[in-house]
């Protein structure tokens, strides 16, 4: 069946989303190009001191490595003592929340917003995404918009949250699924 209506890409619109003031986003992303997502080491208090500058609610114990890609920290809220890998990319376009003691392994994706297919000016579709205590983002896995990793959950290494994980439960594949109980040793 042939449909009259196709996407039009100059028609498109970010419909909810509002990035924050021009000036805001030029200098945030020279810190986030040179300090961030560069390859030095720079000291995690620096980074630190730059994320709360710009309007991150940060807690203690940050460790945060290099190559990190963050769109918009004046969106984003960290728990305490949490680990943010090599390479990870947090798309925040709106709110994204990690609870104390969330590890985000290497090159795992935050991803806010995506776009709404269906229309044919091909808007975005935005939603939060909260990581509560304890969860793991394995290495390369990505969790998409509007999307709660229950507490001490586990998304396995390169795959794909597309719903709600339940606390306590690993998870694995795309889209992920529940394969096991999240158990812990002393």
């Amino acid at each position: 069946m042939k449909q009259s209506l196709k996407t039009d890409l100059s028609a498109f619109s970010t419909g909810a989303y509002r990035s924050g003031p021009k000036w805001k986003l030029a200098v945030w992303y020279l810190f986030n190009y040179f300090v961030f997502n560069s390859a030095f080491p720079w000291p995690y208090a620096l980074k630190l001191a730059l994320l709360r500058g710009f309007g991150a609610k940060v807690g203690r114990g940050l460790v945060i490595k290099t190559k990190v890609r963050i769109k918009n920290p004046w969106l984003l809220s960290i728990g305490e003592n949490c680990w943010i890998g090599e390479s990870v990319w947090i798309d925040n376009l709106v709110q994204v929340t990690l609870g104390n003691n969330v590890c985000l392994s290497q090159e795992a994706m935050l991803l806010t917003g995506n776009h709404d297919y269906s229309k044919v000016d091909f808007p975005y579709r935005l939603g939060s995404i909260i990581l509560e205590d304890g969860v793991w983002i394995g290495a390369r896995a990505t969790v998409c918009p509007g999307v709660v990793c229950g507490s001490h959950s586990v998304l396995t290494v390169a795959s794909v949250a597309a719903k709600n994980m339940d606390p306590w439960k690993i998870c694995a594949g795309n889209p992920a699924v529940q394969i096991r109980e999240r158990k812990m040793n002393l």
